[in-house]
């Protein structure tokens, strides 16, 4: 069956259509990443790693230029791609990795309505597969946030073998209880998905698929789960067991198991008939490590852009997105600017879905299927005391109590001309924003 969405625009916002058939709800799917830096799939120029299905992917669907996660570590990005909201309406511990030890009992907050429960009056059944990192346990796990199934770790940076995380904790759940399961956490999560897809395709299903690679620990398919329970990770053991200081080879390896993934996960859409129902979002919850302290390097890529994950540059939060619906968005390169908290809006609109409330981020559903230039707008990163903003060609950043530095990204995309002297005037006004958006975001807490 072909959706109607590829037909008629109107039947986005529920509206009727003389020229089609009742309105038929799309399935979606969107596969995150972690730590996946913006240069690290050959699509967006690695000569390093082979990732033919994401290649694939990008040469079939719409691929952009100038995307960006709500932060540069993976939490924030987490709670706004499932909320639609800027992560710091939640709160200062959303604006960085919630801790396993001081954040343990804290997760996103049980009236946050997420995409599954704004999908679910509408008849959709969600399933949620991987990394979670919004809470450690019960009652912070998907299954408290509308999904239906999950299966997958609660922290940030489990064993990929073991399943144990950084404090020495089981933590591989089957809903509400730590089940143990043996496998690399991306075989798993692929073998979940798929599943999924196969068991709920005659009903219109929300499939997010969180993957833990490329995170650390550092560890390739063929690598022995090493971290045992009741352990102490809390150092740069969590790295791994590594015999060198470049780490490209591990990285090499997990970024080519979430290539597998991606592959896997497309020819089951394939073979179930669904891939032109089917909307597909790939992208990551933030920028990749360059290096990491001990003398790590060579672990991602981020192509142009200067930083890495944990910094407001843009390597710490431009990366990688591809949008695939076969025969409903015509293939090809995008330089708007969007973020992850766009990802919401987009499938309520696309399912007939109205908006449970005011969302910060913005639908791409005329971009994807008209390609109508978004709005222009300003938008924002914090993470403790840097903070970015974005406003057309122009980027603030404020590292602490430094002075602001301003940028032309069009002109210099690795931001290393500081405008801040020539242009002051440019400065104030993002600056005012800023303030403006800092008051508003925080009022909600």
């Amino acid at each position: 069956m072909k959706s109607c969405v590829s037909v008629c625009v109107a039947l986005l916002a529920g509206f009727g259509c003389s020229s089609a058939p009742e309105h038929v709800k799309p399935n979606f799917v969107v596969i995150l990443a972690d730590d996946l830096g913006y240069g690290d799939i050959a699509a967006y120029g690695s000569v390093r790693n082979a990732t033919p299905h994401l290649d694939r992917m990008a040469s079939e669907g719409l691929r952009f230029s100038d995307f960006h996660s709500n932060g540069p570590m993976c939490t924030p990005t987490r709670a706004a791609l499932l909320t639609g909201l800027y992560p710091q309406r939640f709160g200062q511990q959303f604006e960085s990795a919630l801790s396993g030890i001081e954040d343990y009992d804290i997760g996103l907050p049980l009236d946050a309505v997420t995409i599954p429960e704004a999908l679910a009056d509408a008849g959709y059944v969600s399933g949620m597969y991987g990394k979670w990192h919004l809470g450690y346990h019960p009652p912070n796990m998907p299954v408290d946030q509308g999904f239906d199934e999950f299966r997958g770790l609660a922290s940030g940076d489990g064993d990929h073998h073991s399943h144990i995380d950084r404090s020495g904790r089981p933590d591989w759940w089957l809903n509400q209880e730590l089940v143990p399961e043996e496998g690399y956490g991306v075989e798993l999560i692929t073998q979940h998905s798929t599943d999924f897809i196969k068991r709920r395709r005659d009903e219109p299903f929300f499939l997010y698929v969180a993957h833990l690679a490329i995170h650390f620990p550092w560890q390739g398919p063929d690598d022995r789960g090493y971290r045992v329970e009741g352990g102490n990770y809390h150092n740069l053991s969590k790295l791994g067991e590594l015999d060198s200081l470049d780490v490209s080879s591990q990285v090499n390896k997990m970024v080519e198991a979430v290539d597998g993934s991606v592959g896997s996960i497309l020819e089951t859409l394939r073979e179930q008939g669904l891939e032109e129902d089917t909307l597909v979002i790939f992208t990551s919850d933030n920028g990749g490590y360059l290096t990491y302290q001990g003398g790590y390097h060579n672990i991602s890529e981020n192509g142009p852009l200067r930083g890495q994950k944990t910094e407001v540059y843009e390597g710490g939060q431009r990366v990688p997105a591809v949008a695939w619906w076969p025969g409903t968005i015509a293939p090809g390169i995008s330089h708007d600017v969007a973020a992850t908290f766009d990802i919401m809006p987009t499938l309520l609109e696309l399912a007939g879905v109205a908006s449970p409330h005011a969302l910060d981020g913005t639908s791409l559903a005329s971009l994807l299927l008209d390609q109508e230039p978004l709005a222009s707008r300003t938008l924002f990163w914090r993470i403790r005391s840097e903070t970015a903003v974005r406003k057309g060609k122009w980027k603030l950043v404020q590292i602490g109590n430094n002075r602001p530095e301003l940028y032309d990204l069009e002109e210099d995309l690795g931001e290393s001309q500081d405008l801040s002297d020539v242009r002051p005037d440019t400065v104030q006004a993002l600056e005012q924003e800023l303030s403006a958006w800092t008051e508003a975001v925080q009022a909600e807490r």
